[in-house]
């Protein structure tokens, strides 16, 4: 089942030009669609419609919507991670087949070190960072789902809710604002979390126990 879903969606990138209709077909039903964009983009159908650009659209068409077209992307990509996850989880090594092996090595790398507080920040920063890569990888190494779900959740909340008020409060100048500024913007918001986190593992820190000698 593992190796047929994995042929699949070979078979599904190489269908790039049906598959970008099929993402302008689906987003033309607005929340809903974008749902199933955000799903389905983070398996394994690359899609070539931006999710991103229909949170950007449909939030500075309708602003006071904005919420809820963040909480129905959220959910889209998160499922579709988790999706993802356990697919990988079941197929093992093999899952990371065509990622090369140097970047498989530094993924593995970061997860070891920071665990899936790497996934999280991998969620904030914008394409081509290879989330998708993060994501296989934690499922191979079989990570704690609920944490790594938690991750995405809080990594894709992050990261939409500032693409979706920047659409509602400033409309056609927020693509100019995103264009100049967001890697800047989703890679200042990952270190901030990054040296949150460091900060609080190290008060949460035990002090070190003084040994006292003693003695007549």
């Amino acid at each position: 089942m593992t190796l047929f879903l994995f042929s699949l969606g070979s078979f599904l990138a190489k269908m790039s030009g049906k598959l970008a209709k099929f993402g302008t077909y689906v987003a033309a039903f607005g929340g809903p669609g974008l749902f199933v964009l955000c799903l389905l983009d983070s398996t394994f159908v690359p899609l070539p419609s931006s999710a991103d650009a229909l949170l950007i659209f449909l939030s500075m068409a309708n602003p006071r919507w904005m919420p809820l077209y963040v909480l129905l992307a959220v959910l889209g990509s998160t499922i579709g991670c988790v999706i993802l996850y356990y697919i990988s989880r079941r197929a093992g090594s093999r899952a990371l087949a065509k990622f090369s092996p140097a970047r498989q090595k530094r993924v593995k790398d970061w997860i070891d070190n920071y665990d899936v507080l790497s996934v999280l920040v991998a969620c904030l920063l914008p394409p081509p960072f290879p989330l998708k890569l993060f994501v296989v990888t934690t499922g191979v190494l079989r990570l704690s789902v609920v944490r790594f779900t938690l991750a995405i959740a809080a990594g894709r909340a992050f990261r939409y809710l500032l693409l979706g008020y920047l659409a509602a409060r400033y409309g056609e100048h927020a693509k100019v604002i995103l264009t100049k500024y967001y890697p800047w913007i989703g890679l200042g918001l990952a270190v901030l979390i990054v040296g949150f986190f460091v900060t609080r593992s190290l008060l949460r820190r035990p002090p070190p126990v003084e040994i006292l000698e003693g003695g007549e």
